[in-house]
């Protein structure tokens, strides 16, 4: 009877999240990470390597936190990453 259970749940579970694992995997093929990685790095006094790491943050985490600074409890996944050294790497 318990190996019932357990499918039972598992089929609710992918009913229930399953569907929002796809919808997010969509949401991150619309957006354009030079587009916001360019307003984002606008005000840099190092523009280039400035979009080089938003990029890369960019393509893991599939968001750009609004504006030029800050913000970043809009993207707890760009806010986490860091360097070797244990700094930020997204600006």
């Amino acid at each position: 009877m318990w190996p019932i259970r357990h499918v039972y749940f598992i089929q609710i579970f992918y009913c229930r999240f399953g569907s929002d694992l796809f919808h997010q995997d969509q949401r991150s093929s619309d957006l354009n990470c030079g587009g916001a990685c360019s307003a984002r790095c606008r005000l840099s006094s190092r523009p280039h390597l400035c979009k080089r790491a938003c990029g890369t943050c960019c393509q893991r985490c599939s968001c750009v936190p609004p504006g030029t600074a800050g913000n970043l409890e809009t993207c707890p996944c760009y806010a986490t990453l860091t360097t070797h050294g244990g700094r930020r790497k997204c600006p």
